[in-house]
């Protein structure tokens, strides 16, 4: 089996920690994610690589960084990823939930995966960056402990807002 499940039962979401080798599930919750929300990523679905196995494994490959795909009947309905940025802090990316899975504490759970993944690493804080009127995500966040750093990130260019989250 690759990757590490959190539960097997028929109609419940599980969570699955991915590697190289589970680069289509990757591919798939990325992709699902750029088709069923837009309006959260900076990254277009038009924009994005469908092909090449070795694309996509390289996107997981990242050294020290965490993959988390939350799974119902067999498919991709949500995502994280944790990425080390040093200094003490780790970075948050990809964060989506799939309508079929929303309601369902599914977010909180990929949120605590990859909290409990930054706090072993050693992280003293969790960043973010958020599209300026993305209120549900805004909320999602601030509901988990982060908060506005007041930091608009890239400067000049999508307008992001930063947010933060001390851990420990």
């Amino acid at each position: 089996m690759h990757g590490a499940e959190s539960r097997h039962d028929p109609g419940m979401v599980s969570l699955r920690v991915v590697t190289e080798s589970d680069w289509p599930l990757w591919r798939e919750a990325r992709l699902a994610a750029l088709a069923d929300a837009p309006h959260a990523f900076t990254a277009r679905l038009e924009d994005w690589p469908r092909g090449g196995a070795e694309q996509w494994r390289a996107r997981l490959a990242l050294p020290g960084s965490r993959n988390v795909v939350a799974v119902l009947d067999g498919r991709a309905v949500g995502m994280i990823r944790g990425v080390p940025r040093g200094g003490g802090a780790c970075e948050l990316r990809s964060v989506w939930v799939g309508r079929a899975a929303r309601g369902r504490g599914v977010g909180g759970r990929l949120l605590a995966a990859v909290e409990t993944w930054a706090r072993e690493s050693g992280a003293t804080s969790l960043r973010l960056s958020v599209l300026p009127g993305n209120a549900e995500a805004i909320a999602f966040y601030r509901r988990n402990g982060f908060l506005p750093t007041g930091r608009r990130l890239p400067p000049g260019a999508t307008g992001e807002q930063s947010m933060a989250k001390r851990l420990g």
